[in-house]
């Protein structure tokens, strides 16, 4: 077995208490789910996890390691995200119509928040370097592949990491389905769903390595 029980005993609860933990991804499937509803909540959780599986396939196969020695790279990708993040709040506080308006505007955001979560998750280095810090620790190279274990353990954390900002986004999602209508409420959920963003970037832009 590449990965005995007992090993799996204690990953999986670090694993969870890691999710459970409040971070960018949560806040940014939150942030969706308050503007374009409980699908748009659960597509930014999807694409968070596919941005998680590409970081871990690139650490398992070092480059996480060369990122961490090269902080010229490090602090590119960081900024991009600070961008792409400041970017997303300019366009929550400009929009002319109410995040949680229209059927059609909730279905077209689906595909849109998997597509910004994807980007927010790949340009965050910080889980690069933190995917190359955790998970070689439950890593025995004398039980078979390393690689094979990374990508096992990289999928526990990530698809846990699904579920927990999945259920985030999507009761974020039915809260704003229920203000649908409800014009006032809609505009500072509008504009709540921008600070988010902001505060994420904020987050991303002064976090030390």
């Amino acid at each position: 077995m590449l990965i005995p029980p007992e090993t799996l005993l204690v990953f999986a609860p670090a694993a969870l208490m890691l999710n459970l933990t409040p971070g960018n991804d949560m806040l940014f499937c939150l942030g969706q789910g308050m503007k374009s509803g409980p699908g748009a909540g659960l597509a930014a959780s999807l694409g968070i996890t596919v941005g998680g599986f590409i970081h871990t396939l690139a650490a398992a196969l070092g480059l996480a390691a060369l990122l961490a020695a090269h902080p010229a790279a490090f602090e590119a990708i960081r900024w991009g995200g600070v961008a792409y993040l400041v970017y997303l709040a300019f366009k929550a506080f400009t929009a002319t119509g109410p995040l949680t308006g229209a059927e059609s505007a909730r279905r077209g955001s689906a595909g849109a928040a998997f597509r910004q979560a994807v980007v927010v998750n790949l340009t965050n280095p910080k889980i690069v370097v933190f995917v190359l810090a955790f998970l070689p620790q439950f890593v025995d190279p004398a039980r078979g592949s390393p690689f094979a274990q990374f990508l096992i353990l990289g999928a526990i954390l990530n698809l846990g990491g699904m579920v927990v900002n999945g259920i985030v986004g999507g009761f974020a999602g039915a809260v704003g389905r229920w203000l649908s209508g409800r014009a006032g409420f809609a505009r500072w959920f509008q504009r709540a769903t921008g600070v988010v963003f902001l505060g994420l970037a904020a987050r991303l832009a002064f976090e030390r390595r």
